[in-house]
């Protein structure tokens, strides 16, 4: 299957993902992959699914809207619109978090590297009580 191919499946796959479907991690995944974000830095199919389990623990309703890819022979960069809402906190706002995702395939079409890229002061601790009146009042005095 044509590397542009697969990006689109995993695509879909990202977009349609729930607690169920991590057991499909190994269809896009290599056993050895690494993953990165603001949070995390890991490496094997196992550590991964373990932070999907995690955000499906920690937050209400997360999903993900692919909002464009870049695709460059086997590696791609995923824009995307993250969506939930707080399981504390505000519990009723709809939280949006903009990033993007450069994955890259091995021979066999495998994600062997996933990379998470998104501002965590702006798109997270900005919306959090306390933290988000510091984080602001910093952002402004950097600015000014």
């Amino acid at each position: 299957m044509p590397a542009r191919q697969q990006f689109s499946k995993i695509a879909h796959y990202f977009e349609t993902l729930t607690p169920q479907a991590l057991k499909e991690l190994n269809t896009y995944y290599s056993e050895q992959a690494r993953f990165k974000d603001p949070f995390n830095e890991v490496s094997g199919l196992a550590e991964i699914e373990r932070i999907f389990r995690h955000m499906y623990a920690s937050l209400e309703h997360p999903h993900f809207v692919i909002t464009g890819q870049v695709i460059d022979g086997n590696q791609a960069f995923l824009t995307w619109q993250f969506k939930f809402k707080f399981k504390r906190f505000d519990t009723t706002q709809e939280q949006v978090v903009l990033g993007t995702s450069h994955l890259v395939l091995d021979a066999q079409n495998l994600i062997v590297l996933h990379r998470d890229y998104w501002d965590a002061a702006e798109e997270l601790y900005e919306k959090l009580p306390w933290v988000g009146g510091l984080m602001r009042w910093l952002k402004k005095r950097a600015n000014s």
